[in-house]
């Protein structure tokens, strides 16, 4: 099983599509391994396993725990780590943080959301060999809201602007997330790193969502959400019956109990 690397996702601009997906522990990191080119430690844990109202609560401590679990189970897929919110106010900060996250958790690069705010940062990161995943269009860490962006003129230059500026910069790639649909492509188009787009466009060259989302675990229904499975409904299913089965004595049965045996 080959390692994907920084260097293969580069050559996937273009081609055959890069499949990304949140993951936050060991049995999520083990399944989307053998599948996934990247694995994202979202900061949107915070909200999917803690019940927070919005990214920005979540601590670089409780991340780096759920990022050193994920990484430990990882062969194969690239593990990327979503710096959260004020970790990276400055590029003397920024750094400190960077490096802290990568030597605790050995993942394999982080994760920035901002435009033409964070270039300098993100420049002098590149440059001590950290490497970057850019974030444009709506930015959670930074919005009050999650509505579509790129709708007007004004929007869609500036959000143009910040991705060409991104790459630039030197992330190796940029994830997209809800904007219109022509934007995205001419995004994917314009830059030459590779664009992975959530609720954004089919024309990106990779796609990600949170793991939660799409097996049902969570109440989030974005219309970019594709439920694929609900595993909820299971879970459900064997509570109940389990706590039937306890209610009228039918577990433990004999299979599920030890005996002394007496000796022939």
């Amino acid at each position: 099983m080959q390692k994907i690397t920084i260097k293969n996702i580069l050559t996937r601009k273009g081609k055959e599509p890069i499949t990304c997906l949140t993951a936050y522990s060991k049995v999520t990191a083990e399944i989307l391994d053998r599948y996934c080119d990247i694995i994202l430690v979202g900061d949107s844990v915070g909200m999917t396993m803690y019940g927070m109202k919005t990214t920005k609560e979540v601590k670089i401590d409780t991340m780096m725990l759920h990022g050193k679990a994920v990484k430990k189970f990882v062969k194969r897929s690239l593990v990327v780590f979503d710096m959260p919110y004020k970790t990276y106010t400055n590029k003397f900060i920024a750094y400190k943080n960077a490096k802290k996250v990568l030597k605790t958790t050995r993942c394999d690069a982080i994760k920035l959301e901002g435009g033409k705010k964070v270039i300098n940062i993100i420049r002098y990161l590149v440059k001590k060999n950290i490497p970057v995943m850019g974030h444009v269009g709506l930015l959670p860490q930074y919005s009050n809201n999650f509505k579509l962006k790129g709708k007007n003129l004004f929007q869609r230059k500036k959000i143009l602007e910040d991705a060409i500026s991104l790459s630039d910069a030197g992330v190796f790639a940029i994830v997209i997330e809800c904007v219109v649909e022509n934007l995205a492509k001419e995004i994917t188009n314009t830059v030459p790193v590779p664009t992975i787009g959530i609720g954004a466009s089919k024309y990106c060259d990779g796609q990600i969502l949170v793991i939660d989302d799409i097996i049902g675990l969570s109440n989030f229904h974005p219309r970019f959400v594709k439920k694929y499975f609900n595993v909820k409904i299971g879970i459900e299913k064997a509570v109940k019956k389990y706590c039937e089965d306890v209610k009228k004595r039918k577990f433990p049965s004999l299979q599920h109990v030890y005996k002394l045996h007496k000796r022939q």
